[in-house]
Parts: structure tokens; C-alpha cells; sequence
């Protein structure tokens, strides 16, 4: 997850009154527990999945999965979604804001996050990705044939891979162009003929009264105040996934093509959603 790209705006400051400090307390006190404890009983429980199964995860996917739609309830930020998940093997595709992102598609579908390598050495939020499963990569075309190897072994444990091609997240009112690089890596013969990619539309709907963009989170925009505002909010907004049909790799020429297929969907269904 990166937070590079630059809005011509600046963020919205941060102002909380007594209103908002009890609203943060009362809703991040067991955000806080809900989180860490679902993290101790994932850990705990991994200590005997991974002797057991390896790579593939039976039981602490539904952890992470119950864990994250629970706290948007805890939060009070509705959650709705629209289309069919992808039953074919292969990743999913999707456009980053927030790091609400994270709890939005894990909370409907067990994923594993592909990250660039980096955020493993985050603090707090690296041990929190490793924990999960997540898949960490160089953004390298060098790496190709490396990825590609660690994508096929990924997906044929079962794992739905998911990763951000924008590459950085946005104030959540558009779409970036999406980088292909790693979508090369499902062109290679041992996977291009089995898998389908299913590009996912996030789309962040303010609270009544709070400017278009409350929920993105992006530039130089630190994680602690964000969370902080988002937790202090006397009324809440809506996050909307929209699932659209599966593409199958094999019919794309190339990735260039397959990520611009992509890249169209999720942008048409990231604006209808905003405009409806």
C-alpha cells in the first residue's frame, strides 16, 4: 500500500471537538479489541493450521473476514455491495483510497493482499500484513518470472490474490491509470490459459454535510489523524464495492490490453456509483 500520488488540494484539517474525542473513544476502544483479539486468535490458530495444511489457510481467512466487515459496524459506516464474486482461479483488482480499503474487501471475500516489499518492514502495520497472508513483491519487470512463481504457488493453494495496479491511493473521487507491470506476471504459459481476473470498483461515500473526499487518504497524510477523524465523526458515510463479471486472461493479447480492460471497468463503475 503506498500513499505517493499527490492531490492538487489540500487535505481537510483535523478539528475535533468533546463531541468527537467521546465518539473516537467509544467507537476505537473496541475497534482496538476487536482488531488485536481477532490478531491473537489468528496467530494462535496459525501455529496449528500451518503444520497441518501449508500455504492453504481452512479457517483463519473467516477470522480476518469476520473481523473486518465487524468493524465498519463498529465504526457505524454502512456497507453495501453489488455483483458476484469470482468463483474461476485468479487475483482481483481494485481501485485504493483508503486504508479502509483493506477491511471493505476482506470483509465480503478471504483475500491475500499483494504489497509492494516494503510495507513488510512497516511498524505495526507490516506485522499486521504478514500475519494475514500477504504477498510481498518488487515492482521490477526484472522480477517477472520471480512473481510469477510466487503468484502460481499462491493461486494454486486456492488463495485469491488482490492488489491496487494504481499503485498509490487517491482522495476516493478518481481513478489513477493502472501500472501493468504486475499483471505480466499471469501472461506466463503455466498460468495465462487458467485464470480470470475480477476488477472490483471501492467506492467511499462521505456522511451527510462532510467534504466528497472525508474518507480518502492519500499524499502526506498521516494514518493516526485520519483514523482519529474518521472515528470522531458524529455521522457516518457508506462504503460500496461493486464486483464486476470476471476477465479471462487468455483473451487479452497482452497485459497492457488485460489492465486497460480493467483500468475501464473499475473506473465506470467507481463513477456511476458516485453520480447515483
Amino acid at each position: 500500500m503506498s500513499i505517493s500520488w499527490q492531490s492538487k488540494e489540500a487535505p481537510d484539517p483535523v478539528r475535533i471537538g468533546a463531541l468527537g474525542w467521546c465518539l473516537a473513544l467509544l467507537r476505537g476502544i473496541p475497534l482496538a479489541l476487536l482488531v488485536f483479539g481477532g490478531l491473537l486468535l489468528l496467530l494462535t490458530l496459525r501455529v496449528v493450521e500451518r503444520p497441518l495444511f501449508g500455504l492453504k489457510r481452512p479457517v483463519t481467512p473467516f477470522i480476518t473476514q469476520f473481523v473486518c466487515r465487524n468493524a465498519f459496524r463498529l465504526m457505524g459506516i454502512r456497507y453495501k455491495t453489488r455483483g458476484s464474486l469470482m468463483q474461476q482461479r485468479g487475483p482481483v483488482v481494485a481501485n485504493h483510497s483508503s486504508w479502509l480499503d483493506i477491511f471493505a474487501l476482506n470483509a465480503r471475500k478471504r483475500i491475500y493482499f499483494v504489497s509492494k516489499a516494503e510495507v513488510a518492514e512497516w511498524p505495526g502495520i507490516g506485522w499486521l500484513a504478514r500475519a494475514t497472508g500477504t504477498v510481498f513483491i518488487e515492482r521490477d519487470p526484472r522480477k517477472a518470472r520471480e512473481q510469477a512463481d510466487l503468484f502460481e504457488q499462491r493461486l494454486r493453494a486456492g488463495h485469491k490474490l488482490l492488489f491496487f495496479p494504481e499503485g498509490t491511493s487517491t482522495d476516493g473521487l478518481r481513478v489513477l491509470r493502472f501500472k501493468t507491470t504486475l499483471f505480466a506476471a499471469f501472461f506466463t504459459d503455466h498460468l495465462r490459459n487458467g485464470l480470470h481476473v475480477q476488477p472490483v470498483s471501492v467506492v467511499y461515500h462521505a456522511p451527510d454535510g462532510a467534504p466528497a473526499r472525508f474518507y480518502g487518504w492519500w499524499g502526506d497524510m498521516d494514518f493516526g489523524p485520519h483514523l482519529l477523524k474518521v472515528l470522531a465523526a458524529p455521522r457516518q458515510g457508506t462504503v460500496e464495492l461493486v464486483y464486476h463479471p470476471p476477465l479471462k486472461v487468455a483473451d487479452f493479447p497482452d497485459r497492457k490490453a488485460l489492465a486497460a480492460r480493467a483500468e475501464q471497468l473499475v473506473r465506470r463503475g467507481h463513477q456511476d456509483a458516485l453520480q447515483a
